[in-house]
């Protein structure tokens, strides 16, 4: 038996995600939004709604990515396979070397196909974050925003949950 996670990356920002919203006419909903740092998290996880995610202010590079994948190791307690994609920070010379080192901790990464975001899991995840769980007071400035953020990924599993049946 072993444990499978989906792994990936996704920024959040202060221009909110809205691709439409319903509104009753002459009543207009309307959000206050600006240019804003990004907020990148970084992710493990799997159909039993566990999650291991880690949120940084800043760019995300190979050295990031190893360290949160070395991080995840520490937490495993049998043979586990990490689904990821082939963006470039996964496929550095560190990185190939690092998955040795991996495999002798009982994690292996698989990588998808190139262009098939539909079969990573976590997109799924980033995509429950940025239009259904993200309140509108969240956008109201940045601290409340990345409070929110991180609130939203502490209680997923338990407070957000995604059905994957």
């Amino acid at each position: 038996m072993i444990d499978l996670f989906y792994f990936d990356e996704s920024g959040f920002c202060l221009v909110p995600y809205m691709p439409y919203a319903w509104q009753e006419e002459g009543d207009p909903i309307a959000i206050e939004s600006s240019r804003s740092k990004r907020l990148n998290v970084l992710g493990f996880m799997n159909r039993r709604n566990e999650l291991q995610a880690h949120s940084i202010e800043g760019n995300v590079n190979s050295d990031i990515v190893m360290d949160c994948i070395d991080q995840f190791c520490q937490t495993v307690t049998k043979w586990t396979v990490i689904v990821m994609d082939n963006a470039g920070i996964h496929k550095s010379k560190g990185f190939e070397v690092q998955q040795e080192k991996w495999k002798k901790q009982n994690v292996e990464l698989f990588f998808l196909p190139p262009y098939s975001p539909e079969l990573n899991l976590i997109e799924i995840l980033w995509r429950f974050v940025k239009y259904e769980w993200i309140d509108f007071e969240a956008y109201a400035s940045w601290k409340t925003f990345v409070d929110h953020i991180e609130a939203v990924f502490a209680e997923f599993g338990e407070k957000y949950i995604i059905n994957f049946g």
